[in-house]
């Protein structure tokens, strides 16, 4: 859904351009380079004044409707907010964990080396005895 009115919101984006661009200001604009006086005969007598107005209007107003749509379904509100804090909690527990783990290990270690070291020390003694 955030990909088909993405897309829409690109075309309205275009057309709201041109529509702009069309519309005749004080110097001409971009609807005199195209003919000048033809775009009033193809709007009709009153001109491309009205149309292109109320399109402008529409566009524009369709613009703004699909940015704010567009930014509420980017941020999903305090849905999105919740989920991150939700993540981040996990993510501190699991690493939490992790850590207790290598401590245990840590320790254990440290255990089998203080328990390989006071073995040895003894063969050492026996070692001088029997060399003297």
């Amino acid at each position: 859904m955030y990909t088909f009115i993405s897309i829409v919101y690109v075309f309205v984006c275009l057309f709201l351009i041109l529509v702009v661009l069309l519309q005749s200001g004080k110097g001409g604009g971009l609807g005199s380079a195209f003919g000048g006086g033809a775009s009033q005969q193809i709007f009709g007598g009153a001109g491309a004044g009205n149309l292109l107005t109320r399109l402008t209007a529409g566009f524009a107003f369709a613009f703004m409707a699909l940015s704010v749509w567009l930014a509420f379904l980017s941020s999903s509100g305090e849905q999105a907010l919740d989920r991150a804090v939700r993540e981040q909690a996990a993510a501190q527990e699991v690493a939490a964990e992790i850590e207790v783990e290598e401590a245990e290990e840590a320790a254990l270690e440290a255990e089998e080396a203080a328990a390989a070291e006071a073995e040895t020390p003894i063969e050492a003694d026996e070692a001088i005895d029997e060399s003297e």
